[in-house]
């Protein structure tokens, strides 16, 4: 396809060493890197305070409702970005560079100004709702910001450069279908936004909709040959939930509104993800218009 030329030079890394078995054997390395790192945490912790304060920072920690909580659930991502560069080079004897492709810095400058005015755009248009209150005071979320958007960077760095990265080289490398490409990494993506604790039975639509995300992130990233369209995309939609707008009681420590709503409820739920998806789909239109691609 036109649309992907620069696709192959994307890929182009990872052809010398993109055996199927060696690809599963470092998605595996990645997955075990990043549990184990996780392990780690938990009994250091579990060694410097006392159960009932662990178990506390730990539910802090799952559901992401202080500020506390959300800045180490972001900074957890940073095993499986270092996992990720570890196996790249260890496994496949390529340099981390190879992962975010030639000119991600160029395309990340140019499009995160726009997608982040989106974002405020969007944070406008969600406070007219009557689900949406106030959550955290200004100045809680200023004081935070230093350490909680750095770390936001991280997390979602480790995912472009997992799914988008390694992933979509590994794959693409061994077949130029979209459907290998693209939709196998965007599944899996979904997979790890599967939540029924929190959805309950809808728990499919939230898990429906990273999908897609994976996909336009993939989209991006083959139009451009690099990370950068999709690291802005990512960072401006977590940016918006996170510190602007988020669901109460998810992810919501640091977020100056949340919206109220029963997130088991078919009929609350579906205007808000309906309103996601459509988030989603403008900031490609306005990746693709500001990158031309």
């Amino acid at each position: 396809m036109r649309s992907y030329s620069a696709l192959e030079g994307f890929l182009a890394p990872a052809r010398p060493q993109s055996e199927l078995w060696r690809s599963g054997l470092g998605a595996a390395a990645i997955v075990m890197i990043y549990l184990a790192a996780g392990w780690g945490l938990l009994i250091v912790l579990s060694r410097s305070m006392p159960d009932i304060m662990l178990l506390r920072l730990m539910n802090e920690i799952a559901s992401g409702s202080t500020p506390r909580g959300l800045v180490i659930l972001l900074l957890t991502f940073a095993p499986l970005l270092l996992g990720t560069i570890f196996v790249t080079r260890k496994f496949h004897a390529r340099s981390a560079a190879t992962l975010f492709g030639p000119g991600t810095l160029h395309s990340l400058r140019l499009l995160l100004p726009w997608l982040l005015l989106f974002s405020l755009l969007t944070f406008a248009l969600a406070l007219l709702s009557a689900d949406t209150g106030r959550s955290n005071p200004l100045p809680v979320v200023l004081t935070w910001a230093p350490m909680a958007v750095p770390f936001l960077a991280i997390q979602i760095t480790a995912e472009e450069v997992l799914f988008r990265g390694y992933l979509l080289q590994q794959l693409g490398a061994r077949s130029r279908n979209p459907l290998v490409w693209m939709v196998l990494p965007s599944a899996l993506f979904a997979l790890l936004h599967f939540s029924p604790g929190e959805y309950g039975s809808l728990a499919i639509w939230p898990a429906l909709w990273a999908f897609a995300f994976g996909c336009f992130a993939a989209d991006l990233t083959a139009r451009t040959g690099n990370l950068g369209a999709a690291l802005a995309l990512h960072f401006a939609n977590n940016f918006g939930s996170l510190f602007l707008v988020g669901f109460y009681g998810q992810l919501d420590g640091l977020a100056l509104y949340t919206i109220v709503i029963n997130t088991r409820s078919g009929f609350d739920m579906a205007p808000w993800l309906l309103f996601d998806m459509l988030n989603v789909v403008i900031c490609w239109l306005i990746a693709r218009l500001a990158l031309r691609v």
